[in-house]
């Protein structure tokens, strides 16, 4: 999506007129208009104003989704070839309800799956309240992992909304999920500190804005 698109689909997903964002934002609807409209950009300090009024990044709001995958050679570095697969496993894992296996620990949770030299395992205890860790195995040897602790807040919450989100990860965002994610009244947002070597970061999930999901996570390269 384009500036104008995501501008337009955040407002109303915030359940605000381009009236009520103009008045926030201290501007006039026609400025509001005419950047949904893409007809002019608004300037840096309205960029972050709407950053802050949306709760997105201004780095979510400028780049185009498509501009952000870097242009590389066909040779792919160890590090391409590990993030590759941990989205390969991804989605044949815990957010596709495949490859489930044997519990590792007591009451644990466990998915497992392996491709050429690659090998990720998930494990998780608990429910509402849950708590876990992935790691990727290559030959043999530990090359990466992620711990990570979250907890519903509300009834509304949905897993397969959840599911659904993490299934978005791409080679920008191969954390957890996509850094926006909406899907009907659902909402995911994920924010991350640091690289794919090293990293720390927040999802969260709102229902009609109302956030009733989150989960803290860290992780990274292990030698």
């Amino acid at each position: 999506m384009i500036f104008s698109e995501k501008l337009q689909l955040l407002r109303k997903n915030k359940g605000l007129t381009q009236e009520e964002m103009a008045e926030r934002l201290n501007v006039s609807r026609q400025a509001v208009a005419k950047w949904e409209s893409g007809q002019v950009y608004p300037d840096i300090s309205n960029l972050i104003q709407i950053s802050d009024l949306l709760n997105v990044t201004v780095d979510y709001l400028v780049r185009d989704q498509k501009c952000m995958i870097n242009i590389s050679s066909d040779a792919k570095t160890d590090l391409d070839k590990l993030i590759d697969f941990r989205l390969e496993a991804n989605i044949n894992t815990y957010a596709a309800c495949m490859n489930e296996t044997t519990s590792t620990r007591l009451d644990s949770h466990d998915f497992q799956y392996t491709n050429g030299p690659f090998t990720y395992h998930d494990t998780y205890v608990g429910g509402e309240q849950f708590a876990g860790e992935e790691a990727i195995w290559q030959d043999g040897k530990a090359v990466y992992a992620m711990n990570y602790l979250g907890r519903v807040l509300g009834e509304n919450f949905s897993g397969n909304f959840l599911k659904e989100a993490l299934r978005k990860a791409d080679k920008n965002m191969p954390y957890r999920g996509p850094e926006y994610y909406q899907s009907g009244e659902y909402l995911y947002k994920c924010k991350v500190v640091g690289d794919f070597t090293w990293f720390q970061g927040y999802e969260e999930i709102y229902c009609n804005e109302v956030k009733v999901f989150e989960c803290y996570f860290h992780g990274g390269l292990i030698r």
